[in-house]
């Protein structure tokens, strides 16, 4: 009789040490799910300081993440987005370059802001005349639903140097705030090569070396009309955005350094943006594995980037290094001119 109160009762405390878990694990979701969710009231003490230039007005908001999921799958309805004063808006900053800058990594830490949504893909409206043609509508569909109070943020690189659109741009919203983010011109051109590089190796095709393509063999000079090197000399480009909008209106963003020390970058952004400091050390954690810094949103919910970030670049010639820095050179003292920020290029 005894053995079998024993067995009872430990099988009752197990269905109760089972209930208990399953109610802590369930909490712990919780928890985290609302943790970016529902928009609260405004808590003026947790704003910026009012008066900025431009200041945007925003709210203490936290996402509904399962809601914006749905509505970026098209599964959420009308009503849906009627009842949350959900809206699809015209960006406010964009992200216009450079290609292997870091613009990916940038968005996606952005993104940690509350106050902050991004487009998930790169829309090429303004570089592409085909989708440029299909007007003002079609690029707000593109873009994803939002709180009226949030900023939506789009990137697409080419945008830096396709010539038709600074005019493009500024003809939408002649007050957008454009960010660029750069890293040693070399490196970027470096990193332009592989992937493009990796793609051709994909397909079983054959490519130059980076020499090759880098140097002009008919005058042992830099080859200008390779778009790696091309795209790498910052200060041509800029110079044909500032014919339309002032120096102010763009913010430098150091590559570089958004991948050994990203805070102090995003930091900077978020000044930049009117926004409220909301990005934290909390957000970003070093992985030993990948070599770069992932993203905590929560609790529950964290990611890295993806496993092509950060490929492999090949040895270079250091006499073509050279040669590519005596290049650059002039062309990044003239930028750190223009822009006020000096990096601590070779």
């Amino acid at each position: 009789m005894l053995f079998k109160q024993q067995a009872l009762l430990r099988q009752k405390l197990f269905v109760l040490g089972s209930l208990a878990i399953g109610s802590l694990l369930y909490l712990v979701a919780r928890v985290g799910s609302l943790d970016r969710l529902q928009p609260i009231c405004h808590i003026e003490s947790r704003l910026a300081p009012p008066g900025l230039p431009g200041q945007i007005p925003l709210r203490t908001l936290q996402y509904k993440r399962g809601l914006l999921h749905e509505l970026r799958k098209g599964n959420a309805s009308r009503e849906q987005v009627r009842l949350h004063n959900l809206v699809q808006q015209l960006p406010r900053a964009i992200i216009i370059g450079v290609r292997k800058g870091g613009t990916r990594a940038l968005l996606e830490m952005l993104n940690l802001h509350p106050a902050v949504v991004k487009a998930s893909q790169e829309i090429h409206f303004f570089d592409n005349g085909q989708n440029y043609a299909r007007g003002m509508d079609w690029y707000r569909e593109k873009m994803p639903f939002s709180y009226p109070h949030q900023i939506t943020i789009e990137k697409s690189p080419a945008y830096f140097i396709t010539e038709e659109v600074p005019e493009r741009i500024f003809k939408m919203n002649s007050s957008i705030k454009l960010l660029i983010i750069v890293r040693e011109p070399i490196t970027r051109a470096v990193s332009d090569y592989t992937q493009v590089l990796e793609g051709k190796e994909r397909k079983n095709k054959t490519y130059h070396k980076f020499e090759k393509l880098a140097i002009d063999a008919n005058t042992c000079e830099v080859n200008t009309k390779y778009k790696a090197v091309r795209t790498s000399i910052y200060t041509k480009h800029l110079e044909r955005w500032l014919k339309y909008f002032p120096v102010e209106q763009f913010h430098i963003v150091d590559g570089d350094r958004l991948i050994t020390d990203p805070l102090p970058e995003l930091q900077l952004v978020e000044r930049f943006l009117n926004l409220p400091s909301r990005i934290s050390q909390y957000n970003l954690y070093f992985n030993a594995t990948r070599g770069f810094y992932c993203l905590r949103f929560n609790i529950v919910f964290s990611k890295c980037l993806a496993g092509s970030k950060g490929r492999t670049h090949p040895e270079v010639d250091p006499a073509v290094v050279a040669k590519l820095r005596r290049f650059f050179h002039p062309f990044n003292q003239k930028f750190y001119q223009i822009t006020g920020r000096t990096f601590s290029w070779p």
